[in-house]
Order: structure tokens, then C-alpha cells, then sequence
């Protein structure tokens, strides 16, 4: 058992540091990707300056970017209030685990 115990805390931090790794990487993508996203919205006011002023050019991109931000906003909200942070079904097999060391007991 004690033997099971540690190749399963070994399993475990080898999983954890590919995990750490992953995420690190995950980090980067998404610096990379913001990024990117401003110099997107940047070219986008520059050729929409081209036929406007550029400061209701640059209105339009921030307006753009903040609908964007309110309905991601809105919908992760909504999604985040379905969340139960008990974990349901570990609790049942937990009550039922103790009832039946209990009829042991008994």
C-alpha cells in the first residue's frame, strides 16, 4: 500500500510540472494573442482614419471593444452562476462510505 502511495505522489508530480509547463505556455499564447489584438484594433483605427477623423475612428474601435467585452462579460457571468462548488457526488459516496463502515461496526 505504502509503495502504491508513492508511485502515485511520483505520477502526480510529474503530471503537476507538465502542468506548469502547459500553463506557462498557455501564458504566453495568450500575451501573444493580446498583442496581437491591439495591434489589430490599431491598423483598424488607422484605415478608418483614413476616411474619417481619427478620433471618431478610434470611438468606434473602443465602442467595438467594449460591446465585445459586455456580452463575453455577461455570458461568463451567467455561466459561472451555474457552477456548484460542492462536489456533489464525492459527498454521496462519502455518506455512503461512512454508513457502510458503520453497519461493520454494528
Amino acid at each position: 500500500m505504502r509503495q502504491e502511495l508513492e508511485l502515485a505522489k511520483l505520477e502526480m508530480k510529474e503530471e503537476a510540472t507538465k502542468a506548469g509547463k502547459a500553463a506557462g505556455m498557455l501564458a504566453g499564447a495568450g500575451v501573444a494573442g493580446h498583442m496581437a489584438l491591439v495591434f489589430i484594433s490599431l491598423t483598424v483605427m488607422w484605415a478608418l482614419g483614413n476616411v474619417m477623423n481619427l478620433a471618431w475612428a478610434a470611438l468606434i474601435v473602443t465602442v467595438l471593444w467594449a460591446i465585445a467585452a459586455a456580452v463575453l462579460g455577461s455570458a461568463g457571468r451567467k455561466k459561472l452562476k451555474q457552477v456548484n462548488p460542492k462536489p456533489e457526488q464525492t459527498i454521496d459516496t462519502l455518506k455512503e462510505d461512512a454508513q457502510w463502515a458503520r453497519t461493520l461496526n454494528n
